[in-house]
């Protein structure tokens, strides 16, 4: 367990608040937080999770997604338990809503070794919210950046400007994963968060620190397909992020307490991607779709296919060293380029002996 003042305020009477996440849980002395592993001990916060690691694989930077960062990349995936949302479809309910302290020790140092042995170029938090984990990644983030690794956030976005500053020059992109469009009703009824306010203080920040945002919008059918609430999410981060922000529509699976909804129609994903396009977004992809024509990057001057995905594989790359269209010359907004032997690969459960004890669940998680 670690303490870390940054993150939490003495209150009288032995209370604190959590400053983590945009709840600001005011915790008496041993109560834990809404996301249960943020606990008043003494009249000091303390992350029970510090160091203890629920989930960790290696993925394809794709998987985030990130369609425009690093693109061809593997990056060291992990996850601890505990969240601050309450999805009804979690589908990693099993770490995200358990109320003990599960998973074994994962010193950083220790992280970083294991990303370097298996070939990563980069460290993700994700799996649960990495709000909740701050202190932890933060220190995986320094031992990352120490060893020439980028490093990633897959977030609902529900942080606290006291956990933006406390991980400020720490974070390089981020992967902020917006529900049913971010409408107010649906984030109350299914994630039991008040609005979406802090995710957009928190996506506008970052990119005005200069971290690289896309954004992401898992589609649930019938309950979370409103059009004017896409079209109004897409305006947005049209006008305070930029038209070339990457959006990422996300086909919905059946898990955890919702199991009577089918998964995503297509031509539902297909009819929104339609309207997200039509407020200006230059990059709307469809996710968790498979091999399908809106998963491809099109030069946003001239049309051409310039790179052609196969769910979280690259099969072509019709680009310049700069990254410019070979058709036409225009620039496009993504960072890095594959690597000269990229070698695609899908999530792979890392099979590592573990010291103590604790649950690892597994194989390898879903999502992000």
């Amino acid at each position: 367990m670690a303490t870390h003042d940054p993150l939490f305020e003495p209150l009288p009477d032995g209370k604190v608040r959590c400053t983590a996440c945009a709840r600001y849980c005011t915790l008496p002395e041993g109560a834990r937080g809404f996301c249960f592993v943020r606990q008043n001990v003494g009249g000091r916060l303390e992350l029970l999770t510090y160091g203890r690691v629920a989930a960790l694989q290696v993925d394809p930077v794709e998987k985030k997604p990130l369609a425009h960062y690093r693109p061809g990349t593997r990056v060291l995936s992990l996850g601890t338990s505990g969240c601050n949302w309450r999805c009804q479809y979690c589908q990693n309910w099993e770490i995200s809503q358990e109320r003990e302290v599960a998973g074994r020790p994962l010193a950083p140092a220790d992280a970083i070794r294991l990303a370097i042995r298996h070939g990563c170029s980069g460290v993700t938090f994700t799996y649960n919210e990495p709000a909740i984990f701050a202190e932890y990644a933060r220190d995986i983030m320094r031992a990352a950046h120490g060893a020439g690794l980028f490093t990633s956030f897959v977030t609902n976005g529900y942080l606290s400007p006291e956990a933006l500053e406390f991980l400020h020059g720490d974070l390089d992109a981020i992967s902020i994963d917006f529900k049913g469009s971010g409408a107010a009703g649906f984030l109350r009824k299914y994630v039991a968060a008040k609005g979406p306010g802090p995710i957009f203080e928190t996506m506008e920040t970052l990119r005005r620190e200069g971290v690289h945002v896309e954004v992401t919008d898992l589609i649930v059918p019938q309950v979370g397909e409103d059009p004017e609430a896409l079209r109004e999410l897409a305006r947005r981060i049209g006008q305070r992020l930029g038209p070339e922000t990457p959006l990422h529509l996300l086909r919905w699976h059946p898990d955890y307490r919702m199991l009577d909804l089918p998964p995503t129609p297509l031509p539902t994903l297909e009819r929104l991607h339609a309207i997200a396009r039509s407020e200006g977004l230059q990059f709307v992809y469809l996710g968790n779709v498979g091999r399908h024509p809106l998963g491809h990057t099109y030069c946003p001057n001239c049309g051409a296919c310039v790179v052609e995905r196969e769910g979280f594989a690259l099969r072509s790359w019709e680009l310049t060293e700069s990254n410019a269209c070979r058709r036409c010359g225009a620039q496009l907004p993504i960072v890095g380029r594959p690597p000269e032997r990229y070698v695609p690969v899908g999530p792979r459960p890392i099979s590592e002996p573990w010291v103590g004890s604790g649950r690892l669940p597994g194989p390898g998680r879903r999502g992000g």
